[in-house]
């Protein structure tokens, strides 16, 4: 019957590889743009509005997917998504102007949101089932997928055109789903657990109280994922401009902080068993906080990577506790919420460091990272009731 233990494995087991599948796909886009810059003649602003398309794209579907997946089920949703995805990964080699491109980004951006909201509801709805705390390691998946996305894709580069690998990536992925697709399909979602009293369906209409403390979670999923997006595009810059490193040598430091994120998320189950969320949250927002400071700060290279890994091992499992939080608050409508949030922090992150390091300095930017790290810490303290309840 639905919620025996097996069965939550298999679900366990299927959406980690949703997750996996995502972060595969959009890596693959990402380590493609430079030569979709040049087959659509762009100029670096013309393809910065273009990329707009993805967050446009994802920012809008993210709240209407929460609606959808009330209406639908979060494994039917996840499973259309997932199809919309894979085939819309194929578009922008076929697209030859700035405009074009945009357009079908605002597509790729749907899907990529939609996929997003789904899969993390059923993960909320697993965790609640499961009793563990188990969301960080969907969300390492999530992170693996990437890597082996964005390294298959600097290898296939040399021989493959663009059309050729992204279309191989539509082919991966519908076969992927078209298995691990059909198994979601069949299991239905868990109930949860019925005796404990803690152990609540979130309501379909919220609260005042309730939307708040969403809100309020989802203000640590964007101060996470702007540090996320800032170090993404300025850590390589920083290491380069203001410690004089080689290009090389300042790659590293962005690697190490995903190797490190990607470590913490692995280890998250346990660390969660053994702090609790509260601990989690203010631990981590410390801890990154602390290494960011050294990673914007330090003299040398080295004790700069070492900030950046510092960081990553902090900010790891802030995003999925939020995320996890919300769910489970207010089912799909609070992980569209929370994941709108971080998103928009994602965003927010590269161009204001930009306009930071014109005003002061790059270094005096990424304290910015440090800064909104702490402010996570200091909400994570603040809602420990809410965040154990």
């Amino acid at each position: 019957m639905p919620g025996t233990p097996t069965d939550l494995t298999r679900l366990r087991i299927t959406l980690t590889a949703f997750f996996a599948l995502d972060g595969f796909i959009f890596a693959g886009w990402v380590v493609r743009i430079p030569a979709i810059k040049e087959q659509t003649g762009a100029s670096a602003s013309t393809l910065g509005l273009a990329l707009l398309g993805v967050s446009a794209g994802a920012v809008i579907t993210m709240m209407l997917t929460g609606r959808l997946c009330h209406r639908y089920g979060n494994h039917q949703v996840t499973v259309v998504c997932a199809v919309l995805l894979s085939l819309s990964i194929s578009l922008p080699p076929l697209t030859h102007s700035p405009l074009t491109l945009g357009l079908v980004l605002l597509a790729f951006g749907a899907a990529y949101g939609g996929i997003n909201v789904a899969f993390n509801s059923a993960a909320v709805d697993l965790v609640r089932a499961m009793r563990r705390p188990i969301m960080p390691s969907f969300h390492a998946a999530f992170s693996l997928g990437g890597m082996v996305g964005a390294g298959l894709g600097g290898l296939v580069a040399g021989f493959l055109t663009p059309t050729q690998h992204l279309f191989g990536l539509t082919v991966i992925g519908l076969l992927v789903t078209a298995v691990v697709g059909r198994e979601l399909l069949r299991l239905q979602p868990p109930a949860p657990p019925q005796d404990s009293p803690n152990e609540v369906t979130p309501p379909r209409r919220l609260t005042p109280r309730t939307r708040g403390l969403v809100f309020t979670f989802g203000l640590i999923a964007l101060c996470t994922a702007f540090g996320e997006g800032a170090l993404a595009d300025w850590s390589a810059l920083h290491l380069e401009q203001d410690l004089d490193a080689t290009a090389g040598a300042a790659a590293i430091g962005y690697s190490c902080f995903a190797l490190a994120m990607t470590a913490g998320r692995l280890t998250g189950t346990r660390l969660l068993e053994r702090l609790g969320r509260t601990r989690t949250l203010v631990s981590g927002g410390t801890v990154a906080a602390l290494g960011m400071l050294l990673g914007a700060l330090a003299p040398t290279l080295w004790a700069a990577v070492l900030g950046f890994v510092i960081t990553g091992l902090g900010l790891a499992n802030l995003f999925p506790v939020a995320v996890e939080r919300a769910g489970s608050l207010a089912g799909p409508d609070g992980v569209a919420i929370a994941s709108t949030l971080g998103y928009g922090g994602m965003l927010l992150g590269p161009p204001a460091i930009g306009f930071m390091a014109d005003w002061y300095s790059l270094p005096a930017a990424l304290t910015s990272v440090a800064a909104l790290a702490a402010v996570a810490a200091v909400i994570g303290f603040l809602t420990r009731h809410a965040a154990e309840g």
